[in-house]
């Protein structure tokens, strides 16, 4: 009997990418359900037709979306037993001319989209005494990311809420796994991974195969490309050679970063 088997599988940002695939791999792993959730109305009904399942469009950024989509699934499968909270959106900009308005868009996206997920779903595992949620980050949220201060910051806010709820959490039966991908093959990459893409693109299908593999060993932190681990043992032993030596990256990447700066 697979791991899966029986649980219930809420994905959001599953019309394409990372989510897609979460979805696709759940769903042969023969979870109960996988409900796909996504702002692409089309995009996420093509996937629920792909795995025989239910497509839900949902903002992330709406927390009444969150509240809607949460107890739609509870009222159709009895509750859920994992959260997938894949969102995220990029961005390069010039640090001193960056608005309010897309300084909220990005927090809007790439951090209160998870906190609304843990407000609404987590009580109902914490009255269960099981859960898993699982957030999708990125290798900037433990490094940096040249070119936008808005994903960094926000990519290590997703990190640093994971940690917390998994300190918080953990002994009371929910898992946290939180994935920090470089460069994945989605739409985020499409004109090109620029310095993210330095050990390599990667196919969101092996980030799948990845988290998958870490629910099922209650692994916190999935490094899809096995480098980064490397870069932040340096990053914790040398703190300041790693800044010197993200400087001579960003010095040697400056011209790529330039044209896409808006």
């Amino acid at each position: 009997m697979s791991y899966y088997s029986g649980k219930n599988i809420l994905i959001s940002g599953a019309a394409s990418g990372i989510g897609k695939a979460l979805a696709v791999a759940f769903h042969s792993a023969n979870a109960a359900s996988v409900i796909a959730s996504d702002i692409n109305k089309a995009g996420v009904q093509a996937v629920a037709a792909e795995i025989k399942s239910e497509g839900i469009v949902t903002d992330v950024t709406n927390e009444e979306d969150i509240i809607r989509l949460i107890k739609e699934s509870n009222d159709t499968y009895g509750g859920i037993d994992i959260f997938c909270s894949n969102v995220g959106i990029g961005a390069y900009e010039d640090f001193l001319k960056i608005t309010n308005t897309e300084w909220r868009k990005m927090l809007d996206t790439n951090l209160m989209s998870h906190i609304y997920v843990v407000r609404h779903v987590l009580p109902q595992m914490l009255e269960r005494g099981s859960g898993y949620l699982i957030f999708t980050s990125s290798a900037a949220g433990l490094l940096s990311q040249l070119g936008s201060v808005t994903y960094s910051v926000t990519k290590h806010a997703v990190v640093s809420l994971a940690e917390w709820l998994k300190i918080t959490y953990g002994k009371m039966g929910i898992g946290i796994s939180c994935v920090c991908p470089q460069a994945v093959r989605t739409a985020m990459t499409a004109q090109g991974a620029g310095v993210a893409g330095i050990d390599g693109m990667i196919e969101p299908e092996v980030v799948a195969d990845d988290v998958l593999e870490a629910v099922e060993n209650e692994q916190f932190l999935v490094t899809p490309h096995k480098e980064v681990l490397e870069y932040i043992k340096y990053k914790a032993s040398d703190y300041d050679g790693w800044i010197d030596g993200m400087q001579n990256l960003q010095d040697k990447f400056i011209d790529e970063i330039n044209t896409v700066i808006k």
